[in-house]
């Protein structure tokens, strides 16, 4: 089930929202989990047992490392560990247990057929097809794996390190790692962001409406923008790129696409957390404005960034081991960063391209090589960095990404049928759609910024746009999520 369906607008959405608020509130967080639960497993049930069974691991680690073991703990408030402190075995076997568990499950479901595939690669290579692994077996991968799991080894992470107390009521954790706002996609909300609110939030009028306006615009940027240039995308990068300017133009579309894609779904999800009183950190804060790649990495999917800062390149070492150490954590990182996104070589030189990017502005002092010209030519040149990342992120396999940068320099005569692929990519409806989807890019404020104060205006626009977009969603046959796949 995704946000922008028929099914959850006008079914799933209504029933949950009239039982969430008819429920009193002693029992809101078990109807949250129980109706996270129908929406996770609306497209394959089994996968709710996986979810479950991380959560009973990571729930029983939390209460190892804080003590909870013990017979007469139970009678005793949850105290916070000592940052820093000292931990004793039984801790940190409870930390052990919690990352090799989310790890294993993440490694399995995600990268068995990668591997299989590769190393079959490897002995046909080496002439050895007998060392072929069998390949019959194919892995299923689960929806949002890579986000709960992240998400639920934070929780145990911050009770070790004392920055969180850990959760006793089982059905409170359940809900935490299951809110179906966030559940298959983010943003990744860490147990210190909600802890409070899971035993303690208020429901207002203001945080309603605030959430309504964000589904709203969330839906129009996915709806109105986002799948018209995937459109876009899938039809030039399918035709191999087409010419010079038709490569640049589909490049661009799938820069759109993937952006407001998922921010728009994150608009939505935080909406929806403000609608059941829950308040979820910004995830997006207008990317392509960026003046370098470091910048950049600060203001896209801030939640997974700041995930693998604070729980992978701190702990490496960060920035404290001298220049050498630092670019080898850049690099580590950002190769990770790229294969959490998906099990393919692609997504592993995306991140290597990101990594060297980073890397070479770490060395200048955190600036670009181009930090001498005006800010709007900084910005254009970052944009244009990202977008051959986004080539090598979007192609099926590296060779496809290369047949890409041979149109894009010009270097593909132009095929037989370059006028039907202009003349598809090229209709008023889709060129109308990559036009707009530029002017928001760059001139528009962020839906975090236009929902701060709600003029009546400023909620007509609003309505207008949500309206609009359900109009238009029942015209589309073409409606993906482009990170429900990883």
């Amino acid at each position: 089930m995704v946000f922008s369906s028929y099914i959850f607008l006008f079914a799933f959405l209504p029933v949950v929202l009239a039982l969430y608020y008819l429920c009193p509130r002693r029992f809101r967080n078990g109807l949250l989990m129980a109706v996270s639960y129908v929406f996770y497993g609306w497209s394959n049930p089994a996968f709710v047992l996986l979810m479950f069974a991380s959560t009973l691991i990571d729930y029983a680690a939390g209460l190892l490392i804080a003590g909870q073991w013990r017979p007469r703990a139970w009678r005793e408030p949850v105290a916070l560990l000592p940052s820093g402190g000292p931990r004793s075995p039984i801790q940190r076997l409870g930390l052990i247990l919690s990352i090799v568990s989310n790890l294993g499950l993440l490694g399995f479901f995600k990268y068995y057929n990668f591997g299989v595939d590769t190393w079959n690669v490897l002995a046909t290579a080496l002439g050895r097809p007998e060392w072929a692994a069998d390949a019959t077996l194919r892995v299923a991968l689960p929806l949002g794996i890579s986000f709960y799991t992240f998400q639920s080894m934070s929780y145990t992470i911050d009770v070790y390190r004392g920055h969180a107390r850990a959760i006793r009521r089982l059905l409170d954790f359940a809900c935490y790692v299951a809110m179906f706002p966030q559940l298959v996609a983010g943003p990744i909300i860490r147990f210190s962001e909600v802890a409070r609110q899971l035993v303690e939030r208020r429901e207002t009028w203001e945080k309603f409406a605030r959430g309504l306006s964000f589904l709203c615009l969330g839906l129009a940027k996915k709806v109105l923008l986002a799948n018209p240039c995937g459109k876009i995308a899938d039809t030039v990068f399918g035709a191999g790129g087409g010419g010079v300017a038709d490569a640049w133009y589909g490049a661009a579309a799938y820069g759109f696409q993937i952006y407001f894609d998922f921010s728009g779904y994150s608009d939505m999800a935080i909406g929806l957390g403000l609608m059941l009183g829950f308040v979820f950190p910004k995830n997006f804060d207008s990317p392509y404005r960026s003046a370098s790649i470091t910048e950049f990495w600060r203001r896209w999917h801030i939640s997974l960034s700041s995930w693998l800062r604070d729980y992978l390149y701190v702990p490496l070492g960060g920035n404290r081991r001298g220049p050498f150490r630092t670019y080898i954590n850049l690099a580590m990182v950002m190769l990770l960063g790229g294969l959490w996104h998906g099990a393919a070589w692609t997504f592993v030189s995306w991140g290597a391209f990101h990594g060297l990017l980073l890397i070479v502005e770490r060395a200048a002092g955190r600036r670009p090589l181009y930090a001498g010209l005006p800010r709007p030519v900084q910005i254009a040149l970052t944009f244009l960095l990202v977008t051959v990342s986004w080539v090598i992120f979007r192609s099926p396999d590296l060779s496809s990404a290369a047949s890409m940068f041979g149109a894009m320099a010009g270097l593909r005569p132009p095929s037989p049928g370059q006028q039907i692929l202009d003349g598809l990519v090229y209709a008023p409806y889709y060129f109308g759609a990559w036009l707009a989807a530029a002017v928001v890019t760059w001139t528009a404020p962020t839906t975090w910024d236009w929902t701060r104060r709600l003029t009546p205006t400023r909620i007509a626009a609003t309505l207008v746009l949500g309206t609009l977009a359900v109009a238009v969603l029942s015209t589309q046959a073409y409606n993906p999520f482009i990170y429900f796949i990883f």
